[in-house]
Formats: structure tokens, C-alpha cells, sequence
């Protein structure tokens, strides 16, 4: 199995008019992409966390109206569901594709993680590269780089506002060739998830 990169066309599927008809592309053109890398991801996070890890592809099934801006896949260590867990994401919005370890708002004890990864923010802007951005909202496209970022500030939100959320990782641009060179997405994923794999079992402490 091997994924063979990600192409205009797929982008492209966010400028489709329609729930229907976007949901229709989204199963047509995405989402076998997603399972070809879903699963090579989550047999290599299960080896690497030494966990079992579960693929998750985003249905949009509350969706009655509105066709969805992004979609993206998950993995976590809960088979029923990732979104009240710490997880790794894939995902496109019409102009980037995002890698992140997510922390998004439903998760029930995030106060506590935040108040963790507080405690280690040395540790962290230390072991992470300057080039990694950071999101406070899963449903927004902007993020900033850490280089940029008050870390200090956003896991203080994070910890305090009910609905904050902390994704981290790396968003690439439609038009990078990288995204159409299968195995060097691959192994920027890779990389990516390898260097967020300690903030992950951070988490967890």
C-alpha cells in the first residue's frame, strides 16, 4: 500500500457547491487517500506509543446544511471515538493540509494537561522546532509558528477558557510539490508525529 500524494483535484473538492455534492467528492476523492494513510500511520503510532492506536475519518454527520470547510482523519487510543482524547490528525482545507497533535475542546480533563504542559514549557520550546504552529481553534484555518506564539499564553487559555482548544504540528501550503510526492509527504508526517509523540505521553502524566 502506498499513498501516491494528494493532487489540485482534491482541494479543489472545497469549492463544490453543496452539501451533498461536496460530501459525494469528499468520499470519492479523499477519503481512499485517508485510509491508505491511515493505516500505515496507525500501525506505526501503535509500535511507536507502544499502545493500541484507532483510525478515526471525520463523517460530518451533524452536517444538514452547511458542506464542511475541512476534513481530516484521526488517530487515538480510544476505538469509539478520538474527539475527547489527545490525537494525531490529517486533514485539507481547500488551500493547506494540517498535521497535528490535537487537544481539542471536548476534551473532559484538558485543564489538567494544560497545567502539565505549563510545568514542562521549557522542556517543550526546547524539544519542538520554531518552524511547528500552533492553532487554538480546529475549525479556523490561521495558526502561528512557535517561534511567534506567547506559548505561555495560549496554554493559559487553553487551560482556562472552556472552549480553547491546542493543536500543534505543521500546515503545508496546496501548492507545496511535496503534497504531490507520496513516500516525502510520508515521511514529513512521520517526522512530524515523531517529534510530538513526548508531548503526547506528557499528557497523559
Amino acid at each position: 500500500m502506498q499513498f501516491e500524494g494528494f493532487t489540485k483535484n482534491d482541494f479543489d473538492t472545497f469549492n463544490i457547491e453543496g452539501l451533498d455534492a461536496r460530501m459525494e467528492a469528499i468520499e470519492e476523492r479523499i477519503r481512499p487517500k485517508f485510509r491508505e494513510i491511515g493505516q500505515l500511520l496507525t500501525d506505526e503510532l501503535s509500535v511507536n506509543l507502544g499502545e493500541e492506536m484507532f483510525l478515526h475519518i471525520a463523517k460530518h454527520a451533524r452536517r444538514t446544511v452547511n458542506a464542511p470547510k475541512d476534513t481530516w482523519l484521526a488517530i487515538a487510543g480510544n476505538k469509539r471515538g478520538y474527539k475527547q482524547h489527545p490525537h494525531f490528525q490529517v486533514g485539507l482545507f481547500d488551500d493547506h493540509v494540517f498535521i497535528w497533535l490535537a487537544f481539542i475542546y471536548e476534551l473532559p480533563n484538558k485543564a489538567e494537561m494544560a497545567k502539565t504542559f505549563l510545568k514542562n514549557l521549557k522542556t517543550i520550546k526546547s524539544s519542538i522546532p520554531n518552524d511547528f504552529v500552533v492553532s487554538q481553534d480546529h475549525m479556523k484555518k490561521n495558526a502561528t509558528s512557535l517561534k511567534e506564539i506567547d506559548l505561555k499564553n495560549a496554554l493559559e487559555r487553553f487551560r482556562d477558557v472552556k472552549k480553547a482548544e491546542f493543536l500543534i504540528g505543521r500546515q503545508i501550503a496546496a501548492n507545496d510539490p511535496i503534497l504531490t510526492n507520496g513516500a516525502e509527504f510520508m515521511d514529513v508526517v512521520r517526522n512530524t508525529f515523531e517529534t510530538l509523540i513526548p508531548l503526547y505521553k506528557l499528557a497523559y502524566k
